[in-house]
C-alpha cells in the first residue's frame, strides 16, 4: 500500500484541483447566491418604502376622507404589467389603488397595526407569494384626523425570475473560472515540476557516468538540496578512493611476502602449498574488488548485450573442444545499474562455471520487469546442484573445491557482488536438467 509521503506530485496537484472544482467553487456559488438573494430582499424592501412615502407626499386630506391623484411619481406603479402595487384601505375599505392594481384579485390583510410602525414581510394571497410592506399612519390635524392604511406588493416570482437570471450568469461565470483556474494550476504545475525535472536529468547523466556533479540553476528551494547532492557524490568518492587504495595496498603488501613464501623450502610441503594457494587465491580476490566498484548510491547504466556477447565470444573460445550450444535472449536496451567491471565479473564467473559443468547446452535469458529489475537467468545441461548444497555453496567462506564440475569457483566473488548490489541469487534445477541460476536486480533496492 503507498503511503501518503510516496503520493505522486501530480496525483495531489489533481487532488487540489478536483477540491477546487468540486468543492470550493460550489461552496463559493451558492454563498454570493445566498448573499445576493438576501441583497436582493433588502433592495425591495427600500424601494417599496421608497415608494410608500412617495404616496404619503401625494394624499390630500379632506374632510369625508382623502384623495390621491391616479397617476403617481413611480412609474412602476402606473403601468398595468407591473408586479408592484399600492392599495390605501381606511377602516378595512379599499380607497385607492394604483394603475398597476386594475387588475390585481387578492385582497391582502387589512388588519389594524401600530400606526407609525411599517411591517415588511413575505405573505401568500391566492397561492402566489408576494413582499408586502405595510405602514398604519394618522392623517389630517389637531382638530381632525384620519387613519389610513398603506399596502405595497410586489411578486415574489419577480424576484425569483432576477434571482435565476443571476444564477445563470453566475454558473457561466463559475465555469469561465473553473477553466481558468484549471488551465493556471497545470500552467503552476509544469513551471513548478521543471527545476525538479532538470534535476532528475542531471542525477541520471550522474549514474550513466555522463557528469560528475549537479552544475545547474535552481530555485532557492533546491539550492540546499543541490549542495547536498554535491557534497556526497564527492564525499563517497573520497571514500570510495580510499578505499580501494587501502584495499588495493593491502593485497600488494601481501603478495611479496607470499612470494617468498613460495619460493622457500616450506613450499615442498602439499598442505602448506595448499595454504598458500588458498592465500593468493584471497588476495586476488580481493584485489579485483579493489578494482571494482560495488554498488553506490549514484550508478553507472551499463548496456547488457555488448558485455553478454563478449563473455560468449570468450567462452566459445575457451571451451572449443566442448562445442557447447550457446544460447543467448537479451533485450537490446537491458541495462544493468552498476559498473560494467562488476557485471563482467558476475556473467563472467557463472557463464564460466555453466561451461564447465554442462554437456553440451548452456542457456543465458536477460529480462527486464517494471518491479523485479532487471532479472539474469543461466542454465546448463550438466548434473545439476543439489538442493543440500545450495545455500552452502552462497554461504561465505565456503571451500570452493566441494563441489562438482566447477559450480563453486568465483562464487565467493559473484555472492559479494550480487549482495553489494541488494541483489539475490536463486539456485535450482533447470529445464536442461542441469543448475540454473536465477539473479534478480530490484530498481528499488538498487537505489
Amino acid at each position: 500500500m503507498v503511503s501518503s509521503a510516496q503520493v505522486s506530485l501530480k496525483i495531489r496537484q489533481g487532488f487540489i484541483l478536483v477540491f477546487v472544482l468540486i468543492v470550493a467553487l460550489p461552496a463559493l456559488f451558492f454563498s454570493i447566491g445566498r448573499a445576493y438573494y438576501a441583497t436582493l430582499i433588502d433592495a425591495t424592501e427600500k424601494t417599496l418604502e421608497a415608494h410608500l412615502y412617495s404616496l404619503i407626499s401625494e394624499v390630500e386630506f379632506l374632510s369625508d376622507g382623502i384623495s390621491m391623484p391616479r397617476t403617481i411619481l413611480a412609474p412602476e406603479l402606473n403601468r398595468l404589467n407591473s408586479d408592484t402595487y399600492a392599495l390605501v384601505y381606511q377602516e378595512n375599505t379599499l380607497v385607492w389603488y394604483s394603475e398597476s392594481a386594475v387588475n390585481l384579485t387578492v385582497t391582502p390583510d387589512v388588519s389594524q397595526t401600530q400606526a407609525g410602525a411599517s411591517e415588511f414581510k413575505k405573505v401568500r394571497y391566492n397561492g402566489e407569494d408576494y413582499r408586502q410592506l405595510s405602514l398604519t399612519v394618522i392623517l389630517g390635524n389637531a382638530d381632525q384626523s384620519q387613519q389610513a392604511k398603506f399596502i405595497l406588493l410586489k411578486k415574489n416570482s419577480a424576484l425569483l425570475a432576477l434571482m435565476s437570471e443571476f444564477r445563470n450568469t453566475l454558473v457561466n461565470w463559475m465555469l469561465i473560472m473553473g477553466v481558468v483556474i484549471a488551465a493556471l494550476m497545470a500552467i503552476g504545475f509544469v513551471w513548478n515540476a521543471r527545476p525538479l525535472q532538470r534535476l532528475d536529468k542531471e542525477i541520471k547523466e550522474i549514474e550513466a557516468g555522463e557528469r560528475e556533479k549537479i552544475s545547474g540553476l535552481y530555485p532557492v528551494e533546491l539550492t540546499t538540496i543541490k549542495a547536498d547532492l554535491n557534497l556526497l557524490l564527492d564525499s563517497q568518492k573520497r571514500q570510495k578512493e580510499r578505499y580501494r587504495a587501502s584495499l588495493s595496498d593491502l593485497a600488494h603488501a601481501l603478495k611479496t611476502p607470499l612470494a617468498v613464501l613460495k619460493s622457500s623450502p616450506l613450499a615442498a610441503d602439499s598442505e602448506a602449498q595448499e595454504q598458500l594457494d588458498r592465500i593468493n587465491a584471497m588476495i586476488e580476490h580481493q584485489l579485483k574488488r579493489a578494482a571494482t566498484g560495488g554498488s553506490d548510491t549514484w550508478k553507472k547504466q551499463t548496456k547488457v548485450k555488448p558485455v553478454l556477447d563478449s563473455i560468449l565470444n570468450a567462452m566459445g573460445k575457451v571451451y572449443l573442444d566442448k562445442r557447447i550450444d550457446f544460447s543467448a535472449h537479451c533485450d537490446q536496451n537491458a541495462a544493468f545499474l552498476g559498473d560494467k567491471t562488476d557485471l563482467m565479473e558476475i556473467l563472467g564467473n557463472i557463464i564460466d562455471n555453466a561451461c564447465k559443468a554442462c554437456v553440451h547446452k548452456v542457456d543465458i535469458t536477460v529480462k527486464t520487469d517494471t518491479v523485479k529489475g532487471i532479472i539474469f537467468i543461466i542454465s546448463d545441461d550438466g548434473p545439476g546442484i543439489p538442493e543440500n548444497k545450495r545455500e552452502e555453496l552462497l554461504q561465505r567462506g565456503s571451500r570452493l573445491d566441494t563441489y562438482e564440475a566447477g559450480h563453486g569457483v568465483g562464487m565467493a566473488i559473484v555472492s559479494d557482488l550480487v549482495a553489494s548490489y541488494h541483489g539475490k541469487i536463486i539456485i535450482e534445477y533447470s529445464e536442461l536438467g542441469g543448475a540454473q541460476f536465477t539473479i534478480e536486480f530490484s530498481d528499488d533496492q538498487n537505489h
